[in-house]
């Protein structure tokens, strides 16, 4: 059979990249490359062959050069998230610390649930040249290799060992990336030497294909239960998850709570489902919530969760509900629908809350609830606004979030992670518009603020590109991982950074003085290792990379700053002192579990040892 025009003759790398150019997404009507493009760092394991193929696709595939591979992985998260999961990045390291670097970011998409896929060198397959540079080796199992440490960390993991296999792989790769209930990272080893074999590939591989996201109805009898449940309920709460964006059911969630006069908490993925002024939204819920969300959360006699992994700063470690309180988890993964005694609802948020909506009948929760509710809020609304106001204490955190928010646009994106402004920024902000806060609390990366925020500004730039990225990060992330500055000036994508700046480790200082232990080791002036402290010129070492960057010394002197980065063309950096001690938000707060010691020399932690486990009688022990 002459298969002349049937077959093409590639290297495995050059396969990859050119079925990853063929695959589009149907969004919303519009067809689109479901890969953005890529972050990429060569070396010697992928750029003879990976890095050839890559060149001749750099128009369809954009390959943004990172400084560091960790810093790649989450620009790649950020990307995802913007673009609701629907559209992914892929990173490319070479064999060794290069891949390494990825295990961090990697772990970061696996516990948020976002796509990113891993291209990344491996040893060679003959085994002829080894032990080569940057192998590992086990001598008892010579397949064991540094790639097989993102098993852990990865929703789909293979070791290309044949130029035909990616045949199979990289639809399946694909597949589980895109998949709403199995969403994750995807990783994919490839040994140097068989980078560029070669192969006669059908040509129908790369046809171009359209994929769209999958849409799982719920099963007829688990929408009985909770209905049921539902038309029963004195005292029901919505919690909003992260998934009620993911699944594009803002809409919906809106309509059903307003038809049934049902108020809504948020979790931190969940910020930004309603408006701050919602008559409905009451709040965020948790360790790091409001008094208004938690009053309401454990007075709840019926919670639906919906998109929610119901992680335990939005359960205040399973405190923040009453015990005999009934849960109904809609939610496209069955593990996450049937935690804490749910019952589950598995399936799309969208075509979930159209469902309970068009069977609730003339169901409205009682006035009174509602009523209660919404007074809870208002009395947080009072305190956020005392919170925010400059000259209430010293600088805080919370003032520079009230600067910000007050002139911001609407659309403008914020991005946080780790330390304490993700608890800030959660209590504080008033959500000006749908889908716009990004605050990465599923792994809690410090190092994640301005790389995602890079991330996040190349995806914003594909679709808002007159609004702004603003990165609130503290000292402690910025020491962490900056070299991305430099990436957003080199590549024109504009961020506006706030480093607010409290000497250190400032959050795990207050956890540590909480728990009756004495400040060591956080604070750069409480390091015993350190003879003589001194604070890091932020405004000089971003000025190095190229941004604009400046000092201010208070919320005023804040407010005009933010202006003039507005105005910019290029990423501005702003740094504003914050006080370690008094300059925290002091309500909306339930019980965290933290491990303290059950024995100590000091009279201050054996206090606070019996004070924190008081808050253990109001725990639920579910599974």
């Amino acid at each position: 059979m002459d298969t002349a025009d049937k077959t093409i003759r590639l290297t495995t790398a050059q396969a990859i990249i050119r079925y990853l150019a063929a695959q589009y997404i149907d969004i919303e009507g519009e067809k689109t490359r479901v890969c953005g493009g890529g972050f990429g760092i060569f070396g010697h394991g992928n750029v003879p062959c990976l890095g050839e193929a890559l060149y001749d696709h750099r128009e369809e595939l954009p390959l943004y050069r990172g400084q560091n591979e960790q810093g790649m992985g989450f620009a790649a998260a950020a990307y995802a998230k913007y673009h609701l999961r629907q559209r992914f990045m892929f990173c490319t390291a070479s064999a060794g610390p290069g891949t390494a670097n990825l295990l961090t970011a990697a772990a970061l998409c696996h516990a948020n649930r976002l796509p990113m896929l891993m291209l990344c060198g491996d040893t060679f397959l003959t085994r002829l040249p080894d032990p080569v540079l940057q192998q590992l080796e086990h001598f008892g199992n010579p397949a064991l290799g540094l790639n097989d440490s993102f098993q852990a960390v990865s929703r789909y993991w293979d070791r290309i060992t044949h130029p035909a296999q990616v045949i199979q792989t990289l639809p399946a790769a694909l597949a589980t990336m895109l998949d709403p209930a199995d969403c994750g990272p995807a990783f994919i080893a490839l040994p140097q030497d068989v980078q560029g074999w070669t192969y006669d590939y059908p040509l129908s591989f790369f046809e171009p294909k359209v994929h769209r996201i999958r849409r799982q109805m719920p099963d007829a009898r688990e929408l009985e239960d909770a209905i049921v449940a539902l038309k029963a309920a004195k005292r029901p709460v919505i919690i909003a998850g992260g998934g009620v964006q993911y699944g594009k059911a803002v809409a919906e969630l809106t309509h059903f709570a307003e038809t049934c006069g049902i108020p809504v908490i948020e979790t931190i993925a969940g910020r930004a489902n309603l408006l701050a002024d919602h008559p409905l939204n009451i709040g965020p819920v948790g360790v790091t919530g409001s008094d208004s969300g938690n009053w309401l959360a454990e007075r709840a006699d019926v919670i639906l969760s919906v998109g929610s992994r119901l992680q335990d700063f939005t359960t205040g470690s399973w405190t923040a509900f009453a015990e005999d309180a009934q849960f109904i988890s809609l939610n496209t993964a069955r593990h996450d629908a049937g935690k804490h005694r749910a019952l589950p609802l598995v399936g799309d948020a969208k075509l979930g809350l159209q469902a309970l909506s068009a069977q609730m009948g003339t169901y409205r929760a009682p006035a009174a609830w509602l009523s209660e509710a919404q007074g809870a809020r208002r009395k947080w609304d009072a305190y956020v606004a005392q919170n925010v106001k400059p000259g209430n204490r010293p600088n805080s955190y919370a003032q520079a979030i009230g600067v910000v928010n007050a002139l911001c646009d609407p659309r403008d994106r914020v991005v946080a992670a780790a330390g304490g402004l993700p608890a800030e920024v959660t209590a504080n902000w008033r959500t000006l518009d749908i889908g716009t806060v990004d605050v990465e609390f599923g792994f809690s990366c410090m190092g994640y603020e301005i790389a995602g925020g890079w991330g996040a500004r190349i995806a914003q730039s594909e679709l808002e590109p007159a609004q702004d990225t603003i990165v609130f990060t503290g000292d402690g992330s910025y020491m962490l991982m900056n070299s991305d500055i430099y990436s957003s000036v080199l590549t024109g994508k504009k961020l506006i950074v706030l480093v607010l700046d409290n000497g250190g480790f400032a959050v795990i200082n207050k956890l540590q003085n909480n728990t009756g232990n004495e400040s060591f080791n956080n604070l750069i002036a409480d390091c015993p290792t350190i003879d003589a402290p001194f604070a890091v010129d932020f405004t000089a070492h971003a000025a190095a990379m190229g941004a604009h960057a400046e000092r201010v010394a208070n919320p005023a002197e804040l407010a005009e700053a933010f202006m003039r980065a507005k105005a910019a063309e290029k990423t501005s950096v702003i740094v504003m002192d914050v006080d370690a001690y008094e300059g925290w938000t002091t309500e909306g707060h339930s019980w965290w579990e933290v491990g303290t010691p059950q024995v100590s020399a000091h009279a201050s932690v054996r206090e606070a040892h019996e004070d924190w486990e008081s808050g253990r009688k109001n725990q639920r022990r579910g599974v």
